[in-house]
């Protein structure tokens, strides 16, 4: 039994030593009113919507920047969206057309023409222990 206990935490700590952290720091924020909202995908799928999001919450702004440091993301390759919700609403505005009203951002510095970029175009590694990457809004 003790074995047993001894193999599993064994096999436990290997499974965090596999884990990675991401620290996102995003910059050029208006103001520090509302939040900064992220989310993670690991997969073109459901990017970037509600959907297949494997890490996603807010942080409070500093200024002109937001850090938010993910915990325990198994390395591999990811993509991020953020917005910065100025108003507080937890939504994205959009305008006419579907024109963002709010700040906006994707990893890579992905642009995309008329919607969101791809998948492919946001994609980046994160590798442990930690990954850090800068996103930088637009208005």
């Amino acid at each position: 039994m003790a074995l047993l206990v001894a193999a599993l935490g064994g096999l436990a700590q290997m499974a965090d030593a596999a884990a990675a952290d991401l620290v996102l720091r995003v910059v050029g924020l208006r103001s520090d009113r509302g939040a900064v909202h992220y989310a993670v995908y690991d997969s073109p799928a459901h990017f970037p919507s509600y959907e297949g999001r494997v890490a996603k919450g807010k942080a409070d702004p500093q200024g002109d920047l937001a850090v938010v440091r993910i915990r325990g993301l198994p390395p591999g390759t990811y993509a991020v969206a953020v917005f910065h919700d100025e108003n507080g609403n937890d939504s994205f505005d959009q305008g006419l057309f579907g024109i963002p009203l709010e700040d906006y951002g994707f990893s890579n510095d992905a642009r995309g023409f008329f919607s969101a970029p791809s998948f492919e175009s946001a994609a980046f590694r994160v590798q442990d222990p930690v990954t850090e990457i800068v996103i930088d809004l637009r208005q």
